[in-house]
C-alpha cells in the first residue's frame, strides 16, 4: 500500500517501470541533498561541476531527491535553474512537491494557536522576537515582520512586510524565530523548553530557528518518498550541513556532512565532504560512481 498523500487526492507515484528498480545502479541507488550550504554554493548557484555529478548519478539508474527547509514555493526558481523535475521534500519533511508536475502532495498546517501560545512563553522567557511565517497552499508567502530581515538578505527572497497580528492573518507552515542578542543554541533550546506537544524546533541556518508541526522532520519526508520508490534507508547516501538536517543524516545509509556544516552534524556523519563551495558534493559522487566504475 502507498501512502496516501494529504490534499491531492492520489498517492505519490510507486516505483515505476523502467525505474531504478530496473536498471543498473549505483551502490546508492538515492542521493538527498539540502539545498543552502550543501547542493548551492553560498551565491545561492548549482556548480557545473555538481550539476555534470548529478547527471552522472542520474545516467547511473539512482535518483536524486532535493531535502530542504525552504517552502515548496520558494524552491521553484531553483528547479526551473537545475531542470529539476522529480519529487522533492520540502518545509522540514511537511512537505511533498511533484517538480515534474508543479503539484503540491502533502503539506502539513501548523497549529496557529499551540504556536502562538508557544510564542507567548518563549516572549516571557527571554524577551521579544522577530519573526517571520510561511504561510500555506500553492501560493506561500514569505511574510515577515518589521525587523526579521537583516542586511543583504532582503535581497534573498520575496517576502511581504507586516505587523506582528498581520503575521497570522491566513494559516502558516512554520514559524522563523530570531533574537537580537541570544545565540542560535540558546534560542533553539528556550525554543524547545516553550514548544508544548504538538509543535517542533529545529534550529535551519544560521540565524534561523523554526517552529513546525511536531512527527515532521527531514528524515519522515525522505522515508516516504524512498517507499513510494519502492527504496529502503540503506539505498541512500544524504548530504546536508546544518542541525536541521540530523535526522536525515541518523535514517540514512550513508551519512555525509560538509566541511562548512554545523558541529552537531559533523558529530553523526560517516565522513566530511569539502564545503560547499568547493563542490563537496560533487567530490563525493564522483568517487562513488567511479568506484562502481571499476568493480
Amino acid at each position: 500500500m502507498h501512502d496516501t498523500v494529504q490534499g491531492a487526492g492520489t498517492a505519490l507515484a510507486p516505483a515505476r517501470p523502467g525505474g531504478p528498480q530496473d536498471r543498473p545502479h549505483p551502490r546508492y541507488r538515492l542521493v538527498a541533498t539540502d539545498l543552502d550550504g550543501t547542493l548551492l554554493r553560498g551565491d545561492a548557484t548549482v556548480s557545473s561541476r555538481t550539476r555534470a555529478a548529478l547527471r552522472r548519478v542520474r545516467g547511473a539508474g539512482a535518483e536524486h531527491v532535493i531535502v530542504t527547509g525552504r517552502p515548496a514555493r520558494g524552491c521553484l526558481p531553483l528547479f526551473a535553474a537545475l531542470g529539476y523535475r522529480g519529487l522533492a521534500v520540502c518545509g522540514q519533511g511537511a512537505q511533498v512537491y511533484d517538480a515534474g508536475r508543479r503539484a503540491l502532495l502533502s503539506a502539513t498546517v501548523l497549529d496557529s494557536a499551540a504556536a502562538r501560545a508557544a510564542l507567548r512563553r518563549l516572549t516571557a522567557r527571554v524577551g521579544p522576537l522577530d519573526l517571520a511565517v510561511v504561510t500555506s497552499g500553492e501560493d506561500a508567502e514569505f511574510v515577515v515582520s518589521d525587523g526579521f530581515c537583516r542586511g543583504d538578505e532582503r535581497e534573498l527572497a520575496p517576502y511581504r512586510t507586516v505587523g506582528a497580528a498581520g503575521l497570522w492573518d491566513r494559516p502558516v507552515d512554520k514559524v522563523l524565530l530570531r533574537h537580537r542578542t541570544l545565540d542560535d543554541g540558546a534560542l533553539t533550546e528556550a525554543a524547545l523548553r516553550c514548544a508544548g506537544p504538538g509543535l517542533n524546533v529545529v534550529h535551519a541556518g544560521p540565524g534561523i530557528v523554526e517552529l513546525l508541526p511536531a512527527g515532521f522532520d527531514k528524515s519522515t519526508g525522505l522515508a516516504r518518498v524512498a517507499r513510494s520508490l519502492g527504496l529502503t534507508a540503506e539505498d541512500v547516501i544524504a548530504f546536508g550541513d546544518m542541525p536541521n538536517d540530523i535526522p536525515l543524516l541518523r535514517w540514512s545509509g550513508h551519512a555525509v556532512a560538509m566541511a562548512n556544516a554545523h558541529p552537531d552534524l559533523k558529530a553523526v556523519a560517516d565522513e566530511i565532504a569539502p564545503a560547499n563551495d568547493d563542490d563537496g558534493v560533487a567530490e563525493v559522487l564522483e568517487r562513488i560512481l567511479d568506484q562502481g566504475a571499476r568493480h
